[in-house]
């Protein structure tokens, strides 16, 4: 039986694809080995390119599958190998490099690869892509979320950002195939389903009288979905039509991933963030009125060139104002080939990196309250994995539908069905609890 090894960098979407390039590999015959610890006759790559740093990680990686085994057929795919295809291929030992897009194609090339044994470019011209490329994923390895990909691509342009030139422009899923995929994952017996893509409640945009809403009244109704959670929208896709359908259902998880970026409006202008401070506050703000127990996080870029101290403190009231179940805080990091990376007033690292602290503590503050208003409420958790208790006692860890890390003592058994949970202690990454006995059935019999 042939062997394939993956490696992947970057983010859930690349984790996704990853998966799919894999149900490809499987159904020709292929085993799955470890990346390190196994020697495979072919290793994917799955590249990320979102910071020069993601480049020189992926040029590592390559290299180590290349020492791991010079026979075996080096395939490298993703992000980084759309922008830089040459770049990769001047590696010593590269075989294959496919972009983020013809990832159907990848068992005949690789094929290809082995009987010629000469190297093969096969990245296209993603940006005039204008299909979603069909890879279904029907179940995901060691995962007790399942990740359901709805778009690809985006059309903002950000200026720190690469991704329109890694990705594409938007495109959407058939919504007859997004449902089906659903299904399938049902079967597989999934209790939630994370809704993920590039620029996610983007999804319909370009489809004819159908959109973003219209998908998750769709999904709602198929039979045998616990949750349904969204990986991330943006303040001004929040429109009182999503929200109609949000509260239409119990199933959709009270958690919505908001990117801020910046708190100064003068940031966001040079970011091309489509949206002001009063627009975004005034979008959490009514979704609060109709949800008010969801858990709003949200994604931060620290020192951003131009940002004054000014800025960043008229910028750290804000997030206090709106007071986010948790940040996720990132220093600004150049990306070679974006406007932002050739704005002459770069910030200062050790000034990024003070702030960033700051940023990182208001974060864990506002972690703390929003999980202390929970402490005595029960709430239903998805096991995902076992953690370490003291005195080798068995505690489980997973998420609350609204973005809570619950630890609590329970067996592996429990791992990845829905189990009520009593919050007894809030901390800043995980709570305590304690499972609630669910109660016997009339005449059950009892031991």
């Amino acid at each position: 039986m042939p062997t394939v090894a993956f490696h992947t960098l970057g983010c859930k979407v690349n984790f996704y694809d990853t998966e799919a390039i894999w149900q490809l590999f499987k159904n020709e015959g292929y085993e799955q080995v470890d990346f390190e610890s196994k020697t495979a006759d072919v290793y994917v790559i799955n590249t990320c390119t979102v910071t020069n740093t993601g480049d020189k990680k992926s040029r590592q990686i390559i290299r180590r599958a290349v020492r791991r085994n010079p026979d075996a057929v080096i395939a490298v795919t993703g992000c980084y190998a759309q922008t830089s295809p040459a770049e990769i291929m001047a590696i010593p030992g590269v075989d294959l490099v496919i972009g983020t897009q013809g990832r159907g194609e990848i068992i005949h090339l690789v094929n290809e690869v082995m009987e010629k044994r000469q190297p093969i470019n096969a990245v296209r011209n993603i940006m005039k892509t204008r299909q979603f490329e069909e890879l279904d994923v029907p179940d995901f390895a060691d995962r007790t979320r399942a990740f359901l990909k709805i778009q690809e691509g985006c059309n903002n342009f950000c200026t720190f950002c690469i991704i329109p030139w890694s990705r594409g422009l938007l495109r959407s899923r058939e919504p007859e195939s997004v449902i089906k995929q659903a299904r399938m994952l049902v079967e597989a017996g999934y209790k939630e389903i994370v809704l993920t893509g590039i620029h996610t409640a983007g999804y319909g945009e370009d489809l004819e009288n159908y959109n973003f809403a219209a998908l998750l009244r769709d999904l709602a109704e198929v039979d045998g979905i616990e949750r349904l959670r969204i990986s991330s929208i943006e303040a001004s896709q929040i429109t009182d039509e999503v929200i109609d359908v949000l509260m239409s259902s119990p199933k959709f998880c009270r958690h919505l991933h908001v990117p801020l970026q910046a708190g100064d409006d003068a940031v966001l202008k040079r970011m091309r963030r489509k949206y002001t401070t009063a627009e975004y506050a005034e979008r959490i703000a009514r979704i609060r009125e109709r949800w008010p127990e969801v858990a709003i996080t949200t994604d931060v870029i620290v020192g951003f060139p131009g940002e004054t101290d000014e800025m960043f403190e008229t910028g750290f009231r804000f997030m206090q104002e709106i007071g986010f179940s948790e940040m996720h805080v990132f220093p600004y990091s150049k990306r070679t080939g974006t406007p932002a990376a050739r704005m002459e007033d770069q910030v200062d690292e050790e000034l990024k990196n003070e702030r960033v602290h700051k940023l990182i503590d208001l974060s864990e503050s506002m972690q703390l309250a929003y999980a202390r208003k929970f402490v005595g409420e029960e709430l239903s958790v998805i096991p995902e994995r076992e953690a370490k208790g003291a005195e080798g006692q068995g505690l489980l860890s997973g998420y609350t539908d609204n973005y809570l890390q619950v630890v609590f003592p329970g067996d592996s058994s429990l791992i990845g069905q829905v189990v009520k949970v009593r919050v007894l202690e809030a901390g800043v990454n995980e709570c305590k609890g304690e499972r609630i006995a669910e109660p016997a059935l009339p005449g059950a019999a009892s031991f």
